[in-house]
């Protein structure tokens, strides 16, 4: 059955994405960051509010993927806790200074995820062997791979992630980054099984009295009074696209 992940950095977002017939949700801080730990306030709502498949990502800080030890520490701490409050699954990853898996801290990290489907995110668009990586991450079991094909867009990368897709067996590959209702088609051509997006607008804040000049970042540019929220539209019309894939299929 084809699959519909929703990125989503918020209850809000979440509950907009789940009404909307999206499958799983990946539960996310930080956008501007490309994602990032969610708080425990935020954990906690999740498992109390929705009801499909939510993945949290572990990752905590932007930037690249080979972490420190405290850092390192932190991730299996998160994945304690979202074990205990009861999360089917986790979206991890770790590399090593040569851009290879990190197999001894990932081998820890699928230890605490006993039970929970894990996600190796798009850490591994930063491997130095794609296809090696994806041989470790079977070994050590992990459930899917989001990837982008190691480009800047999945589908600049379709090539690559129709390679790894007829590399079985192993974990499924999840098409990431750009995949939008416009391409949907494209990924399901190749023989993917499930895909990733955001599937955002841009919604202006509420506030009447905005104070100008003033960010909350270095980016001095960015609006402060928008932001990126899903759109239940896209998600359904990008769950009906999927949907009649299915009915061929079958």
């Amino acid at each position: 059955m084809l699959t519909l992940e929703i990125c989503c950095y918020g209850i809000d977002c979440a509950l907009t994405a789940q009404q909307a017939g999206a499958d799983r949700i990946e539960l996310c801080s930080a956008p501007r960051e490309g994602g990032l730990t969610p708080s425990a306030g935020m954990l906690s709502a999740a498992r109390a509010e929705i009801t499909i498949p939510v993945h949290p990502i572990v990752r905590p800080r932007g930037g690249d993927f080979c972490y420190s030890a405290r850092e390192f520490s932190l991730m299996k701490s998160d994945i304690a806790i979202m074990r205990e409050l009861g999360f089917p699954g986790v979206v991890v990853g770790a590399l090593d200074e040569d851009g290879h898996i990190d197999m001894p801290r990932m081998q820890q990290l699928m230890s605490l995820c006993e039970g929970m489907a894990v996600t190796f995110h798009r850490a591994f668009d930063l491997c130095h062997n794609p296809k090696r990586a994806l041989e470790q991450l079977a070994e050590l079991g992990v459930a899917r791979v989001l990837t982008s094909g190691q480009q800047q867009s999945a589908e600049s990368g379709i090539v690559l992630l129709r390679e790894l897709n007829a590399c079985t067996p192993g974990p499924i590959i999840m098409a990431g980054a750009g995949v939008r209702l416009s391409n949907v088609q494209k990924f399901l051509d190749v023989g993917l099984q499930e895909l990733h997006s955001s599937a955002s607008q841009r919604i202006a804040s509420p506030m009447r009295y905005r104070k100008a000049g003033v960010s909350m970042g270095s980016d001095v540019d960015v609006d402060e009074f928008s932001r990126n929220c899903v759109d239940g539209d896209i998600v359904g019309a990008m769950k009906s696209v999927m949907q009649i894939g299915d009915m061929r299929v079958a």
